[in-house]
């Protein structure tokens, strides 16, 4: 009898526990869950919506049989903004579509668009004025920028991953009167038990989603994204040791996405070579161009300029269909490929990680992959809003309303040392806990009045 009334506290004191954490770290994160879900939702509808609104300046009014030589086409690029310094040039699959040439005018990123029948320049846009730009940014960087905002957005992700464990756990069924609640929601109810369930039913079902979508988009955070890059070179299970089959490695600290535009994940951070000068004239766009389709890269890719006389072009294209990735570094002079990487040599991590990021982006299966998205995106945010509806019908006057917290301390430290070892994973996450503890212990201790608020 004493045996199963010990576990039954135990049970409860575990419940307790992750109930705890999962309301804290819902309190404190929602409200950057709503931007990251919002922003991302918005994001994966990125070609259709710049179709739309950019119309006039992606698509062409009358397509030919040929099309002008990319030279001719930079000419009159330079002929209209002499002072714009060429960065690259991309190249589209659809026949209707204009050229894209990204420029530098006055410290500006201006894009600027030209017909490839006729050579009309059909306009510009300023980079960080594009409306997915600035989607882009407030998903990644609160659209502030720098490194706090990031690490902000990187640390909300994190959390998340421990709101979908804890509230799992909390929302699990132990009998099948509970399934009620769980895997179906009691709709005949009214009050709180029915936003109890318009919040525990969805997240039940969309965590392993959910998860997934989180997974994926951790490889472009500024410490995970840096973690996972380490591991994967010092494993080969990146980009491959021989891509530098053309050459020596080179030692260079320049890598291919401070150099290139539209560079794969699996490959931004391969050093980039450097090219010979000789007595050779340095090639032309359209010479690289012929390049591009002698080594079948696959369209919509980009032409990056070199940078200084040692410089070399870069051909990349991070696909739609991330098979068809490729990144090639050229010697400016000879034509030599120095580099040459594609989706078939990426090691374990780089091909795992690159459909994980086709996913994330709503590109690996078509609209279906986005309509997916949009669905997680859509459910995250109804389960925060639900959440805090739920939160606000219980919360007394003069507290936080937290859940009870009169747990055995033994239960507490061992829920408290899995989070941290999860923290050795996301040092972010690690740290945070530990920041929570000091707080807990030197600070809230001092602020009676506070730490009764909080619970």
């Amino acid at each position: 009898m004493n045996q199963d009334k010990s576990k039954n506290q135990t049970r409860n004191g575990i419940y307790h526990t992750m109930w705890r954490w999962h309301f804290y770290a819902g309190i404190i994160f929602a409200p950057f869950l709503i931007i990251l879900a919002f922003s991302g939702a918005v994001y994966l509808f990125k070609p259709q919506i710049e179709s739309y609104i950019y119309k006039d300046l992606y698509f062409v009014e009358e397509t030919k049989e040929t099309q002008l030589s990319v030279n001719a086409q930079i000419d009159n690029v330079r002929e209209d903004f002499p002072e714009a310094s060429i960065t690259g040039v991309t190249f589209f699959e659809d026949k209707e579509r204009s050229t894209k040439v990204s420029t530098i005018q006055d410290g500006e990123a201006i894009s600027v668009f030209i017909d490839p029948y006729s050579g009309k320049v059909m306009g510009g846009l300023h980079v960080e004025k594009e409306l997915m730009t600035i989607f882009k940014k407030l998903h990644s960087e609160l659209i502030v920028g720098g490194t706090v905002a990031n690490r902000l957005i990187e640390l909300a992700a994190c959390w998340a991953i421990i709101l979908l464990i804890t509230g799992i756990y909390i929302w699990w069924p132990r009998n099948r009167a509970s399934i009620w609640g769980t895997m179906l929601p009691r709709l005949r109810s009214k009050g709180r038990v029915f936003w109890r369930d318009i919040h525990a039913v969805p997240a039940f079902w969309l965590s392993l989603g959910l998860l997934i979508l989180i997974l994926t988009g951790l490889p472009w955070s500024g410490v995970m994204g840096e973690k996972i890059n380490r591991l994967a070179t010092a494993t080969n299970t990146g980009y491959p040791a021989f891509s530098f089959s053309f050459g020596p490695k080179p030692e260079s600290v320049t890598v291919s996405k401070d150099v290139a535009e539209n560079v794969p994940w699996a490959t931004e951070n391969v050093p980039v070579p450097t090219s010979t000068e000789n007595q050779f004239v340095a090639l032309t766009l359209s010479d690289v161009e012929g390049i591009a389709k002698y080594k079948q890269v696959q369209r919509p890719y980009t032409i990056s300029t070199p940078q200084g006389e040692s410089g070399v072009y870069t051909i990349a294209t991070s696909h739609e269909r991330p098979f068809d990735n490729a990144t090639l570094h050229i010697d400016q002079y000879s034509g030599a490929i120095l580099t040459d990487v594609r989706y078939k040599d990426y090691g374990v991590m780089g091909k795992a990680i690159t459909i994980g990021i086709a996913l994330h982006e709503g590109k690996l299966f078509g609209l279906a992959n986005q309509l997916l998205g949009l669905f997680l995106c859509i459910g995250l945010i109804g389960m925060i809003v639900s959440s805090i509806i739920m939160w606000r019908k219980r919360k007394p006057q003069n507290s936080l309303g937290a859940p009870g917290k009169n747990v055995d301390v033994r239960i507490k430290r061992i829920v408290t040392i899995i989070m941290l070892l999860l923290g050795l994973v996301m040092p972010l996450l690690g740290l945070s806990i530990i920041g929570i503890l000091l707080l807990d212990k030197f600070v809230f201790t001092k602020m009676k009045r506070f730490k009764a608020w909080l619970g």
